[in-house]
């Protein structure tokens, strides 16, 4: 075949030596080989013409090649020869031929026109070899991914496929059809430009997922990340899942999936403020309080600054609870709970200690700052108005302030801050009293 493809140019011209040569070449071909005129009459063939076709070779000359064909009015045979005589060149591709026997064959077929003298008619050196176990495998091959896909595209999370260049371009090779589910995304456009899922991701998740993808990429190790999702008004939670491979070009691979995760995370969430909410009232409990205070701590340190914390103790509490019963001194709890909140800012931890005591800690405040907030949130309590079996009470609270200095102790802080509590209780109730050394407004400092 490369003799054919590299030297048929340089055929001699005469009859006479083109007949040789082309005997030459029928004879050492593994398949069905041919030399055929204009019309398609066959003039010879190779010896082994008759193994792989099934027709004696001498009942073959002077017949039309297309009888070799599926259909010889309309078959492959037929119009592969008519196309390499129109373009006078070198016809290639895949036929589908009938034995002798009847069974049915796909070749590999080469249509290759010799040159003639001028008046001479044209020939076609025609060759054809066995494909058929090939093809077949590549239909059951077919088959297979056929029925792989569709058991992807059926599956409820994102199989993808994500090549990282070594330039760190970003490519999805890969999507399965539960992106749309998922995002309502069409894989393709996902395909063509990765931005169009990760523009998604939320800022920090993004960062989050570069520096994992990074870090992946680096030690070959799996990639699990979890990450929020925007779709709309709305977000969904998803995990990456994927096990990486480096190419020699320094691409790096990555196989895996994309799991929806938003029921998990929705349920973490649920345990979570179960596990850290008082239940009586709906704020931080004493354990979840130390778990964020410590953050709060070590946040304010790195910055060097100081943080407000006060005890506050619902005054007379035991009186109500033994005059009116526990569900009185519950209802107290929940309206103080309640109003406190209020009067702080989202993001102040205020949590419940234990019995009528509740701790604050004040976010990224100054010392004079906290005073007027918790001048205001005691005010406040001193509005409410409880209706006890038709009589209706009043609650006030007392407030212990301290300063907790940027490399302080929490526990230290609130120690103090229980020292100025007992202070304001023993000074007559319903007041704000700072511990010793408190930074007054003349001397502050933020």
């Amino acid at each position: 075949m490369a003799l054919i493809k590299d030297n048929w140019r340089h055929w001699v011209s005469s009859r006479s030596q083109q007949a040789s040569l082309a005997s030459s070449l029928l004879a050492g071909f593994a398949g069905v080989a041919m030399l055929v005129d204009a019309d398609g009459v066959i003039l010879s063939v190779n010896p082994g013409f008759a193994r792989y076709s099934g027709h004696p070779a001498h009942t073959m000359l002077g017949r039309r090649v297309t009888c070799l064909d599926v259909d010889p009015l309309h078959g492959d045979i037929g119009r592969a020869l008519a196309s390499s005589l129109a373009r006078r060149s070198i016809w290639r591709g895949v036929l589908q031929c009938r034995r002798a026997d009847g069974q049915i064959l796909h070749q590999q077929g080469v249509f290759q026109p010799l040159e003639t003298r001028p008046g001479e008619s044209l020939r076609v050196l025609v060759t054809l070899h066995d494909i058929t176990d090939l093809y077949q495998g590549a239909l059951r091959d077919h088959a297979r991914l056929e029925s792989l896909q569709g058991t992807l595209d059926r599956l409820p999370d994102v199989v993808f496929q994500l090549c990282q260049s070594a330039r760190g371009n970003l490519e999805f090779r890969y999507l399965s059809a539960g992106l749309q589910a998922l995002a309502g995304l069409a894989p393709h456009s996902v395909m063509n430009d990765a931005e169009t899922l990760l523009a998604r991701i939320e800022d920090d998740d993004r960062q989050r997922l570069d520096t994992a993808l990074a870090q992946s990429a680096v030690s070959l190790t799996p990639l699990v990340l979890e990450c929020r999702l925007a779709l709309g008004d709305d977000a969904c939670w998803i995990e990456w899942r994927a096990s990486p491979r480096r190419y020699h070009d320094g691409d790096t691979l990555w196989d895996g999936v994309l799991l929806d995760i938003s029921t998990r995370k929705r349920e973490e969430q649920r345990v979570k403020k179960l596990i850290s909410t008082d239940m009586l009232t709906g704020v931080l409990n004493r354990r979840a309080f130390f778990d964020y205070g410590e953050a709060v701590r070590a946040l304010a340190a790195r910055h060097g600054r100081a943080v407000p914390i006060a005890m506050l103790d619902i005054d007379h509490f035991k009186r109500l609870n033994d005059t009116y019963g526990h569900a009185a001194g519950d209802l107290a709890l929940k309206a103080f709970a309640a109003t406190s909140r209020d009067c702080l800012r989202p993001y102040d931890l205020f949590a419940r200690i234990g019995g009528e005591e509740f701790a604050v800690m004040l976010v990224d405040t100054s010392p004079v700052e906290a005073r007027i907030v918790l001048e205001r949130l005691r005010a406040a309590v001193e509005e409410i108005r409880l209706d006890v079996q038709g009589e209706m009470l009043g609650v006030t609270v007392s407030l212990g302030l301290a300063v907790m200095p940027p490399q302080g102790s929490l526990e230290l802080a609130l120690s103090r801050a229980d020292e100025a509590l007992y202070r304001a209780k023993h000074e007559g109730r319903n007041r704000l009293v700072p511990a010793p050394g408190y930074p007054e407004p003349d001397g502050l400092t933020r």
